[in-house]
């Protein structure tokens, strides 16, 4: 797949986008944002983490994704008798009697993490090495893992009972924390009227795993302003309480800011974001269109903030 020119590439994939949107919508009704989200993080080689009560279609959006983009999928069911064999794969003793490595799981392209926050942080650790080398490691062999490879992982926020909340050293691993909130009324008919009779909505491959690739590697090659780069660092600064960005106000309702990898991620997101509108640099409205999703889950709001009744996504409006 070659354009010729980073233009004409930037094109293509606004056109793709616009398909893979309407193709999803076939069987995913509202939930835009939600889409957007998983299609940046996905064209920036990033992972994504869906925080919403149960029956949102969390994992129906995965699913569909996976189809839509010809690509190999794996659910893991997350349990607290999890365990990182059962992710990774194991070594087993063959007929021959030499021990040979049998692939779990986590050997495929898009790999939907049902209820990450059910399993113990020992099992969660097995994913994050593969999250973030793209190889696992077993019996000291390393594995390299398939390209693309995602996580697309779906916690469940109300339900705290039984759960391991993820660190923040894991969390830091997904780049958008995305919430799903209730379809409106309209919606909900809609979803309603497909689901219950026995029509079934088929969906087209739009991409191939080769194509995205390509495309990932084309949002790292789109060039970004200085003022753009150091609006995006300063975001991040600004969210540290020891930093000199920061404002009273911020140091009062935060314990603990953002790390670099934040910053990392608002340019990408923003390169990505850039192209689905047509435009082929990104500006400080493209940083700030995905600056709620990659911040959330980074920082740590203090008691005051919490006693004051302020989320996170309040206190970044504040940033801005």
């Amino acid at each position: 797949m070659q354009h010729r020119s980073d233009v004409e590439a930037a094109d293509a994939l606004k056109r793709v986008y616009e398909q893979l949107r309407s193709e999803i919508g076939k069987v995913i009704i509202g939930q835009d944002e939600v889409v957007k989200y998983v299609l940046i993080s996905i064209f920036s080689n990033g992972h994504c983490l869906l925080v919403g009560v149960p029956g949102l279609a969390k994992t129906l959006l995965v699913q569909t994704v996976a189809q839509v983009l010809d690509l190999d999928f794996k659910r893991i069911q997350f349990t607290p008798d999890l365990m990182p064999s059962d992710i990774i794969g194991s070594e087993i003793l063959g007929e021959d009697r030499n021990f040979k490595f049998i692939p779990g799981p986590v050997f495929s392209n898009i790999i939907l993490a049902d209820e990450i926050n059910r399993t113990p942080p020992k099992t969660q650790a097995a994913l994050l090495e593969a999250m973030q080398e793209k190889a696992v490691t077993a019996a000291g062999v390393t594995h390299q893992l398939s390209k693309p490879f995602f996580v697309l992982a779906t916690q469940n926020p109300i339900e705290q009972e039984g759960t391991y909340p993820l660190p923040e050293a894991q969390l830091d691993r997904f780049m958008f924390n995305v919430s799903l909130d209730y379809p409106s009324f309209k919606e909900e008919l809609q979803v309603v009227k497909n689901t219950t009779s026995t029509a079934q909505a088929e969906v087209k491959h739009i991409l191939n795993a080769e194509q995205i690739i390509y495309f990932q590697q084309l949002v790292r090659n789109i060039p970004v302003a200085d003022n753009v780069l150091e609006y995006a660092v300063k975001l991040v600064s600004k969210t540290r309480p020891n930093s000199e960005f920061a404002s009273a106000q911020i140091k009062r309702l935060l314990n603990w800011g953002a790390g670099p990898r934040a910053s990392q991620y608002l340019i990408l997101g923003a390169k990505c974001h850039a192209v689905l509108q047509g435009k082929y640099s990104p500006d400080i409205e493209d940083v700030r269109a995905v600056a709620k999703p990659i911040l959330r889950h980074r920082i740590v709001r203090s008691y005051h903030a919490e006693a004051d009744g302020l989320s996170t996504d309040d206190i970044i409006e504040q940033l801005f």
